[in-house]
C-alpha cells in the first residue's frame, strides 16, 4: 500500500464552491446543499483504497451522531477512473448502498474539486465552521490497516464535538494518511 499524506490545507481557508453529480440519485448536488448549521465535513474517499475501506463503517458513525447535531456531511471521489474503473459512479452508487452512506456520495470528474480542496489522499477529511472556514483538516484517528488500534474516529469527533461545546480546535492536527488520489495524466 502506498502512503500518502493530506497536504494539509491552511487553517481558515474558504470552502471551495462545487456543483458535482451524486451517484445515488443521479442530481446534481451543492456545497450549499450540504452545508450544516454548525458546520461541514468534506470528505475525498474512493471505493477501491484499502484505508478508505478501513474507516467506512465508522465515517458512517461519525455521519450519523453529528447530522443530528447541525453539521453536514459529503464524500467525493475524484480519481481517474480511467486507471481505476471500480472508483467509477455505478460502483460509488453500489459502496453508498452498501454501507448505506448518510450523505451524499459525489463523483469529481474533472478533479477541479479535489486540486480546490488541495486534497491528495483517500481518506483525507475537512472541517469547516457555520462560516464555511476552514478549522479541521487530517486523519479521522491513528488506526490503519494492519496497525493493531480500533478504529473510533477520535481527531474527527474530537473537533467536531470542539464547535459543539465551543472549544478552540487543537493546533497539533495530524495529516491523514492513504492512498493517493488518482490524477489524470
Amino acid at each position: 500500500m502506498a502512503r500518502t499524506e493530506s497536504n494539509m490545507l491552511p487553517l481558515g481557508t474558504q470552502a471551495p464552491d462545487f456543483t458535482l453529480l451524486n451517484t445515488v440519485t443521479a442530481k446534481p448536488v451543492r456545497l450549499a446543499d450540504v452545508r450544516g448549521e454548525k458546520g461541514t465535513v468534506v470528505m475525498f474517499i474512493c471505493n477501491h483504497c484499502p484505508f478508505v475501506k478501513h474507516v467506512n463503517e465508522e465515517i458512517v458513525r461519525i455521519a450519523n451522531d453529528y447530522r443530528v447535531t447541525g453539521f453536514g456531511f459529503v464524500a467525493i471521489s475524484s480519481n481517474d477512473v480511467e486507471t481505476h474503473p471500480q472508483d467509477g459512479p455505478a460502483e460509488m452508487w453500489q459502496t453508498a448502498r452498501k454501507y448505506n452512506y448518510p450523505f451524499p456520495y459525489l463523483y469529481d470528474d474533472t478533479q477541479e474539486v479535489a486540486k480546490a480542496y488541495d486534497a491528495a489522499c483517500t481518506p483525507d477529511f475537512f472541517l469547516f465552521d457555520s462560516d464555511l472556514k476552514l478549522i479541521y483538516r487530517g486523519q479521522l484517528d491513528n488506526s490503519r490497516p494492519g496497525n493493531g488500534i480500533p478504529v473510533n474516529g477520535r481527531d474527527l469527533r474530537e473537533a467536531l464535538d470542539n464547535v459543539l461545546n465551543n472549544n478552540p480546535q487543537r493546533k497539533d492536527q495530524k495529516p491523514s494518511i492513504g492512498c493517493n488520489i488518482k490524477w489524470k495524466s
